[in-house]
């Protein structure tokens, strides 16, 4: 049960399949929209502009039917007289090319966006399997297209019938109107019409929309092992990872332990904590940490300095407090720096003495820390459950 619900597309698309479909050409669309967008931008256009258009095409198609004998039968003249009536002609078209122009442009970012794909124009034979198509031509999304395609020609047929039916007085009192004026009251008619048939193709592109964005995401969805190897190959392999982070682990350690020969002092717990300072005067502001562990740690820094012989010192305050608050390789807190230069100076003194000889120095007993950073000093906080007055 487990392997069949990993092999099911439950998981939503992640960002990297979503790239991948858009550089392969593949982003949603709906035809719907860009369709009702362009239609409706020319419908309304024409309401604003159509006026002042028919009379230019008016002036024009004047203008071309009245010609002079010499005009009539030379080409030559005949062009000059057309010529700057086109001319006229496309610049009062030109707003509405324009606005039509915009709007085609701009209605893929109402859903999808702009999208410019090479992967998109290459061959791909797959397409040109007669099965596939078969397959195609009897799938859900076809089914879907049906669909919408009958209830497009359904509900544009249902307005068409409404707005002619409500116009049917209108269009026979139009052969009793002149003949400017009934030509006028038909493009308004015909205007009326197509605005709202477009409407009508609005509420077609409003279901269709969500819906191309629904199947775009369930079409895109993955199954549990797609998201864990695209993690693998996005991130790396959780084992791999987890070998390397060990990997850095033992180096760290080995170049810990490679720099307690070097330290001046290991103060021990005396069993459970090991902490190896280092302090140069004059090229250092304070001691310096070179090397901290508990337990099995611990043993292994006390048998190095041992080895190597570093001055060992009993301090179970100051070890707790030295491994708690200082990271390796920093200096340690200004809180304990009292404490670590009564280590310090024992230490040197038992220096000289092996040098010099003379009386050995006493090993300091008592080594005071600051009650705040001892660990075993630190009080845990305790609820306030109101029994307490």
């Amino acid at each position: 049960m487990a392997e069949d619900s990993d092999l099911e597309k439950t998981e939503p698309a992640s960002p990297r399949r979503l790239e991948q479909a858009r550089e392969e050409g593949d982003v949603p669309r709906s035809r719907e929209l860009a369709t009702c967008t362009v239609l409706l931008a020319a419908g309304l256009g024409l309401w604003f502009s159509g006026e002042q258009l028919i009379r230019r095409l008016n002036d024009m198609l004047a203008s071309s039917l009245t010609l002079e004998r010499e005009q009539a039968f030379d080409f030559s003249l005949l062009l000059t007289r057309i010529v700057p009536g086109l001319i006229d002609v496309l610049i009062g078209l030109a707003p509405l090319a324009g606005i039509l122009l915009l709007v085609a442009v701009g209605s893929p970012l109402l859903i999808g966006g702009w999208l410019f794909s090479t992967k998109a124009l290459m061959p791909n034979f797959a397409r040109l399997n007669p099965i596939s198509g078969i397959g195609n031509m009897f799938s859900t999304r076809s089914l879907v297209e049906l669909v919408k395609a009958i209830g497009k020609a359904l509900l544009i047929g249902v307005i068409a019938w409404m707005v002619i039916s409500s116009q049917t007085e209108e269009m026979l009192a139009l052969s009793a109107e002149p003949l400017h004026t009934g030509w006028a009251h038909l493009g308004s008619m015909l205007l009326t019409g197509f605005i709202t048939i477009v409407f009508g193709l609005v509420v077609i592109a409003l279901i269709d929309a969500p819906y191309q964005m629904w199947h775009y995401a369930n079409k895109l969805k993955m199954t549990r092992e797609e998201v864990r190897q695209e993690s693998k190959e996005s991130d790396g392999d959780p084992m791999v990872k987890a070998r390397i982070r060990q990997l850095q682990r033992e180096m760290a350690k080995r170049r810990m332990m490679s720099e307690i020969p070097t330290a001046d002092v290991v103060v021990t717990n005396p069993t459970h904590y090991a902490v190896a300072l280092k302090y140069t005067e004059g090229k250092m502001r304070a001691p310096i940490v070179v090397a901290k562990g508990a337990d099995e740690v611990a043993a292994k820094i006390r048998e190095i300095a041992t080895e190597h012989k570093v001055a060992m010192l009993e301090a179970p305050p100051l070890a707790r407090a030295l491994y708690r608050h200082a990271d390796l390789g920093d200096e340690i807190p200004a809180a304990l720096y009292t404490a670590v230069a009564e280590v310090l100076a024992y230490v040197f003194q038992l220096r000289a003495y092996g040098q010099r000889g003379g009386v050995r120095p006493a090993a300091p007993e008592q080594i005071d820390v600051p009650a705040d950073m001892d660990p075993l000093n630190a009080k845990p906080a305790t609820p306030d459950n109101g029994l307490m007055q």
